[in-house]
């Protein structure tokens, strides 16, 4: 998700891997071949298949209640994470994506966990550190991630709706400026830990399922 702040400001560093806004579809090989960064944009999925010929894809949208369309057969390798997929049906292979010993595990005959609704508590809270859209509309927000709030904090408007925080802590997730969102969905997290550190870097669970992505890739390639 923290590379998605290139596609709103043009480029974005994570754990030293920079990432770029591609202005066209064109320009996606281009810079695919160069390595320098990697590329980031919204444009239509099929022109991007049709145009790169990749051949692999990785489903990463994690859409919890959605149940993923099939993208077994668009290129040689469909990799699918968490809730919704099938190793054999809806994707080649799996990755499971919910806390517990088996995260990040490649998953070849059967399919991930089902989405359980409740988050990992941190500091003790878990739903308590967010804060939903109560509108649809355009997110707007001054405040930035690792900084410090208070509790019914003003951080951020929806509309003509003022967006509080949920609880005292650092802003641990935040919606982009500018962004527009949907009734009822995440748009703020706070960790009440109060350790900015934490709101930077790769934090264990997407570490572990990007290495179950890595390690089900290697694989992939070397029986190929």
């Amino acid at each position: 998700m923290a590379f998605t702040d290139a596609y709103f400001e043009g480029v974005c560093t994570l754990a030293g891997v920079l990432a770029k806004r591609a202005t066209s579809t064109a320009s996606l090989g281009r810079m695919l071949s160069c390595g320098h960064a990697l590329p980031v944009t919204d444009a239509d999925f099929d022109g991007i298949l049709v145009a790169l010929e990749p051949d692999g894809i990785v489903d990463a949208r994690m859409r919890k209640h959605d149940v993923p369309e099939s993208q077994r057969g668009r290129t040689r390798l469909a990799v699918g994470l968490g809730p919704g997929f099938l190793a054999g049906d809806n994707a080649d292979i799996v990755i499971e994506t919910a806390w517990g010993d088996a995260l990040g595990a490649i998953i070849r005959d059967g399919r991930a966990s089902d989405y359980s609704g409740e988050p990992r508590p941190l500091g003790g809270m878990s739903r308590e550190r967010y804060a939903r859209a109560p509108v649809d509309g355009i997110f707007e927000t001054t405040s930035a991630i690792g900084g410090l709030v208070h509790e019914g904090e003003p951080v951020a408007r929806v509309g003509e709706r003022t967006i509080l925080a949920p609880l005292a802590g650092i802003l641990r997730g935040l919606t982009h400026d500018g962004a527009i969102v949907s009734r009822g969905g995440k748009i703020v997290e706070v960790d009440p830990r109060g350790d900015p550190s934490a709101a930077f870097g790769i934090g264990e669970r997407p570490g572990r399922i990007a290495a179950g992505v890595v390690a089900a890739v290697e694989d992939a390639l070397r029986h190929h």
